[in-house]
């Protein structure tokens, strides 16, 4: 069992001090897909004059925008960061910027259509284009603080997640959340290049994790341990369907998320699409066309 965190104490709009050098500002834009809403986070001091950085603006919401100038008044803004382009992440890092005068760090957006469907609530910011590219390894100085960029992709091909060793923290983004499993959506997202960067992230030994949506992470290793064996008894389950005779995802979905709240499963369909496109790739099932929601697998 994942030891999931759902419980923790937040209100929208206010800016809570949660470790010696970061800061959470939560959005008004709960739902299936962002839990409680984002939670945009300063990295800093909190004292006047100090240089923060700000990760993760969100989405395009005015209040939020306030709560967030209101967050960083008497500090100064030097870097924005966005861990990938989903639109409840990237779209108010344009306007913060341009209050704040910071420049805009990310990844390269990807240059395909993000999901195989448009039912998810975080779908592509199209507009969105950094100012600096950032490629994993890359570091940023600031006053106090240090973030390195580490590339995560799986749930996105651009996803960055971005490590805070002076806490030995990562804000992971969307790659792990405390409150439930990621979605990993094709054809953007990719089952074999999550699993490894899952991987890395617990290669790591992080003290902390801080999602974009929900709690920390406190107990990692535990936590990211049982993560990915959900991942692993999953495609497990997967074949078992195949060898039962399932052939298609519309087949899969209802049996193997029976439990789960029908507003997920086209997330969840993706998921499933996502780890049979690992199992052709492996050489462990074949489909009768290229992979998709539509498409007919079998084992090999």
């Amino acid at each position: 069992m994942i030891p999931f965190v759902r419980a923790f104490d937040f209100a929208y709009g206010r800016r809570d001090q949660v470790s010696p050098l970061i800061q959470r500002v939560i959005a008004d834009n709960p739902g299936p897909f962002t839990f409680t809403g984002t939670g945009t986070y300063i990295i800093g001091r909190p004292d006047a004059g100090a240089e923060v950085a700000v990760i993760d603006p969100g989405p395009l919401d005015p209040a939020h925008l306030a709560a967030l100038m209101a967050a960083v008044e008497g500090r100064r803004v030097s870097h924005v960061l966005v861990t990938h382009t989903h639109r409840d992440h990237a779209p108010l890092a344009r306007p913060f910027a341009e209050a704040t005068g910071a420049r805009i760090m990310a990844a390269r957006p990807p240059a395909r259509e993000t999901h195989a469907s448009g039912a998810l609530d975080e779908d592509e910011d199209a507009d969105f284009a950094p100012d600096v590219v950032l490629t994993g390894g890359g570091k940023i100085q600031g006053d106090g603080w240090t973030i390195e960029a580490m590339f995560t992709p799986g749930h996105a091909s651009n996803h960055m997640a971005l490590v805070l060793p002076e806490e030995n923290a990562l804000f992971c983004g969307d790659h792990v959340m405390g409150w439930s499993t990621t979605v990993v959506a094709p054809p953007d997202g990719n089952m074999h290049q999550y699993m490894t960067s899952l991987d890395a992230v617990i290669a790591r030994d992080f003290d902390v994790l801080w999602p974009t949506h929900g709690a920390p992470v406190t107990q990692v290793r535990r936590f990211l341990e049982a993560y990915r064996a959900h991942r692993l008894e999953r495609e497990v389950q997967i074949v078992q369907r195949l060898a039962a005779g399932d052939r298609t995802v519309a087949e899969m979905v209802p049996v193997l998320y029976a439990a789960v709240d029908q507003r997920l499963w086209s997330a969840a369909s993706l998921s499933v699409l996502a780890h049979l496109i690992k199992l052709v790739e492996d050489g462990t099932a074949v489909s009768d066309a290229e992979p998709s929601l539509t498409a007919r697998f079998r084992l090999v």
